[in-house]
């Protein structure tokens, strides 16, 4: 079935530090994708979507995110964190959202 893997764990950066996420997908078809971003001691909330192959999706926040269909990848970017960037991010696609879906914890 359809899916996402993030392959790193805990992620520790200084601030002004670029940061990148990884994020991989398994589809048979080409999904929407998503980043949710999880602050302390709040619930998830969507951060940015692309909905389309090579769509870049991006963030009030500056965060941005390449959907590459030839990688079958969608990246989560920032060229320089903040303090207040420290949160949990997850990548999830279209099929996902509201079944299984697959993928490690990311802190900064």
């Amino acid at each position: 079935g359809d899916s996402v893997v993030q392959t790193e764990g805990e992620v520790l950066l200084s601030e002004g530090d670029s940061l990148t996420v990884n994020c991989s997908y398994e589809s048979t078809g080409y999904p929407s994708l998503f980043w949710y971003v999880q602050y302390p001691g709040k619930g998830p909330e969507l951060l940015l979507k692309a909905t389309k192959g090579n769509d870049k999706g991006r963030s009030n926040k500056d965060f941005e995110a390449m959907y590459r269909t030839e990688t079958t990848s969608f990246h989560l970017e920032k060229g320089s964190v903040r303090e207040s960037d420290s949160a949990v991010y997850f990548c999830a696609l279209s099929d996902t959202v509201t079944g299984t879906a697959g993928g490690a914890e990311h802190k900064l």
